[in-house]
């Protein structure tokens, strides 16, 4: 049953990349990733394979979280993070979750935080 779940957990990711991948241009990549306990989230240039910018709750500013509270503090810190770094436009990948709760609002934060996807 898990085999299969990760499966399909991983089918929807790859359907979400691909989709990216056609409207991206030379943007990077907002991917986010969220377990039961954390939630966290890096900015990804896919043309040189490098990260710009991330933020977790696992981090000691953040404490101990996986509510909606938690993953607005993580979308803020990754878009001033991602300011400094000098990354204003980005692509959202939500990675094969559901688009509402805790991945809605990191992104809800990352945008008001200035980050523009």
């Amino acid at each position: 049953m898990a085999d299969q779940k990760r499966k399909q957990h991983a089918s929807r990711a790859g359907r979400t990349r691909r989709a990216i991948k056609r409207v991206a241009g030379n943007r990077p990549r907002l991917s986010v990733h969220r377990s039961s306990k954390n939630i966290s989230a890096q900015i990804i240039d896919d043309v040189e394979g490098k990260t710009l910018a991330a933020a977790s709750s696992l981090e000691k500013d953040f404490g101990k979280g996986s509510d909606k509270d938690a993953a607005a503090k993580v979308g803020k810190a990754l878009a001033d993070r991602a300011v400094k770094a000098g990354v204003k436009d980005v692509v959202f990948d939500r990675g094969g979750y559901m688009y509402h709760g805790r991945v809605k609002a990191l992104a809800d934060a990352a945008r008001e935080a200035g980050l523009n996807f």
